[in-house]
């Protein structure tokens, strides 16, 4: 998502990732603000109450947040609940929510709760292997975007595949 960001201008992103802030680093069209907190080796990011708190001073156009693992019921979640306070505090001060998250999330599961799919706008994903939770973005009116392009076609053929299936 953040190579994605270099091509545009004009744009204001504040990140709690380091490795988004060196790869936007170089775009003269982006400022950058960084979020402190602690650092996640791991990744990269910065995460916990600071972070939280620096996040919750800003209301944003779209907050773009990850997940661990996406509940065929629409819940999304991740390991570390210092992860989830600034994904919390994204969605509270967003106008827009984007959740980016590749298809391998899909078949996974985590403890801790960052929200609900219905609190999303649109999701990013390399491929929707779930056609139940294909049908539930259908419903929540969640747009689909498989690969970089829009999944309306191929959010209908899963869920058309799984009802050939019953």
């Amino acid at each position: 998502m953040a190579r994605a960001l270099t091509r545009h201008r004009g744009l204001l992103v504040i990140t709690n990732n380091m490795n988004v802030a060196s790869t936007l680093m170089p775009s003269t069209g982006c400022e950058v603000i960084v979020a402190g907190g602690m650092l996640r080796r791991s990744d990269g990011a910065l995460v916990g109450e600071a972070t939280a708190d620096f996040v919750k001073q800003f209301k944003v156009d779209i907050a773009v947040i990850g997940a661990s693992a996406i509940d065929e019921d629409g819940a999304l979640l991740d390991y570390d609940y210092r992860e989830v306070r600034v994904a919390h505090a994204l969605l509270e001060n967003a106008r827009q929510a984007y959740l980016v998250a590749d298809s391998s999330k899909l078949a996974r599961s985590a403890p801790v709760r960052i929200g609900y799919l219905g609190q999303i706008s649109a999701f990013f994903t390399d491929r929707m292997t779930s056609p139940r939770l294909a049908r539930l973005c259908d419903r929540l009116g969640v747009a689909v975007y498989e690969d970089g392009t829009t999944s309306e076609k191929r959010t209908r053929r899963a869920i058309e595949s799984d009802r050939d299936r019953r």
